[in-house]
């Protein structure tokens, strides 16, 4: 069963197998338990129950961002209910983190109960990020957006921070500079275009470039400031590209590199002085158009009835959910594949900077109905939204277990908000879910066969039709 995954585990220097490495109480071994290919600890502490430690660990990583998110639009609008689920989810932070310390705990099951436990906050931080979103920005619409074209003084901003990207489209405004500077999105800002009370920035124009990783290509030729608001920052250290915007490089809050200036106590003036005195924008002149703004609520609203009779008549047969973090490899070109192959009589709902594999596509419409074909529910905290289409449909349809609708999921990952995602799905008990392009090197066989027999989660094999064959064909 461990082939699904593949053999992943680290060699040690006496050439043994590194089935895990923990070092965080007195009483570890030398260099570490396990780096010897030891499969338990001094503690008692198996392999097994440290990586599904450290997945508790990746989870509230994924968690902490979408906390944070939530945290600033609450103080805001000083909503006392949210402030409430805050508080739930803190303690469901600091009872995890509390679980991994030495001598704890040592119960498999209470392991996954203790994960399930961290992906249902999971569930509660999108579900709460997403309702102050739609409260503070109001609830976006489907909107065609410009791609790879700008002119004039440009501001280009990256991240997941719609929060920051309001407040500086203001601050210009306020300066009476919204006709001299153009504030454009790159990567998962590209979901700020749906939202009305962004779109009433008239000098909030189109989208620069796709996924975060292609940021030092796009930076290096962009003439104007660059801001980076979230993670998915790429540093000096990893390319030399970098090294020819930093100066024109900021960073916001948390976020930030060696050489980057930071934006402190959200005083936008630097950024839009040092944008006035650069050149105009050169070289971004494509006709290209892609499609942003459809959140779940607008879905439902629009066309959850449509949807459900299309499925009574057959016209709907299959809902696809390909979404995910993005990365750079020509493995991920796989999702690509999978998006164009899928059926004219089946949807795709997509959020996360992974759609940048696919949303160049036109996929039209269901023949016999309006309903677009390609559904981007936004940023990967807005995930959550496939959830709240699935369960309305079931609810609509009487089917009682959401797993017996016809969806296929295929989630690319990357990092720990995909963890924190991808448990929140099987918190809620997602079933049939397949990941790629690799599988995580933190899993280790107990892992995999839990997954599989309870959830029958899988790994992508590369071949599209290995894995999706009938579905492709019904």
């Amino acid at each position: 069963m461990f082939g699904l995954f593949g053999k992943n585990e680290e060699k040690t220097n006496n050439g043994s197998e590194l089935k895990f490495l923990c070092w965080q109480c007195e009483m570890s071994a030398p260099g570490g338990c396990g780096s010897h290919g030891e499969s338990k600890g001094v503690c008692g502490k198996t392999s097994t129950k440290s990586r599904l430690q450290d997945m508790m660990i990746y989870g509230l990583k994924g968690l902490s961002a979408y906390r944070t998110h939530a945290n600033e639009l609450i103080n805001d609008m000083g909503d006392e209910e949210a402030k409430k689920v805050l508080k739930e989810i803190d303690d469901v932070i600091a009872e995890t983190l509390y679980f991994t310390l030495t001598n704890v705990n040592f119960n498999f099951d209470e392991h996954i109960a203790q994960l399930m436990k961290v992906g249902n906050a999971g569930v509660k931080v999108m579900d709460l990020l997403s309702q102050a979103h739609t409260k503070a920005l109001g609830i976006p619409a489907p909107v065609e957006v410009t791609q790879n074209k700008a002119e004039g003084k440009g501001i280009l901003i990256s991240g997941h921070n719609l929060d920051m990207l309001e407040k500086l489209l203001k601050r210009i405004e306020e300066r009476g500079l919204s006709d001299k500077i153009n504030v454009y999105t790159h990567s998962e800002m590209l979901p700020a275009h749906g939202y009305p009370h962004l779109k009433k920035y008239k000098n909030l124009k189109g989208n620069i470039g796709k996924a975060w990783f292609d940021q030092t290509d796009i930076f290096s030729k962009w003439n104007g400031t660059c801001v980076v608001n979230t993670n998915c920052i790429v540093p000096p250290e990893k390319s030399k590209k970098v090294q020819n915007y930093i100066d024109r490089l900021y960073t916001y809050k948390i976020t930030g590199i060696e050489g980057a200036k930071k934006i402190e106590n959200d005083n936008f003036d630097p950024l839009i002085d040092q944008t006035l005195e650069l050149p105009d924008i050169e070289g971004f002149d494509s006709d290209e158009k892609i499609v942003t703004g459809h959140h779940y609520k607008t879905v439902l609203d629009a066309y959850g009835a449509k949807v459900l009779d299309a499925i009574k008549e057959g016209k709907l047969k299959r809902v696809w959910v390909i979404a995910g973090c993005d990365a750079p490899g020509k493995k991920r070109d796989y999702f690509r594949e999978l998006a164009l192959a899928v059926p004219k009589d089946h949807i795709i709902i997509t959020s996360s900077c992974g759609k940048f594999r696919f949303n160049d596509v036109d996929f039209g419409t269901v023949p016999g109905t309006d309903i677009p074909r390609y559904i981007d529910l936004g940023q990967c905290n807005d995930s959550n939204g496939a959830v709240h289409i699935a369960l309305a449909v079931a609810n609509a349809l009487g089917v009682e277990d959401v797993n017996d609708l016809p969806v296929s999921i295929a989630l690319l990952w990357m990092e720990q908000k995909a963890i924190i995602i991808l448990l929140a799905l099987l918190s809620l008990g997602i079933k049939d879910i397949l990941i790629g392009p690799n599988a995580p090197q933190f899993a280790d066989e107990a892992m995999v066969n839990f997954l599989v027999e309870n959830f029958n989660f899988g790994v992508i094999s590369g071949d599209i039709y290995k894995d999706f064959g009938k579905e492709l064909d019904s």
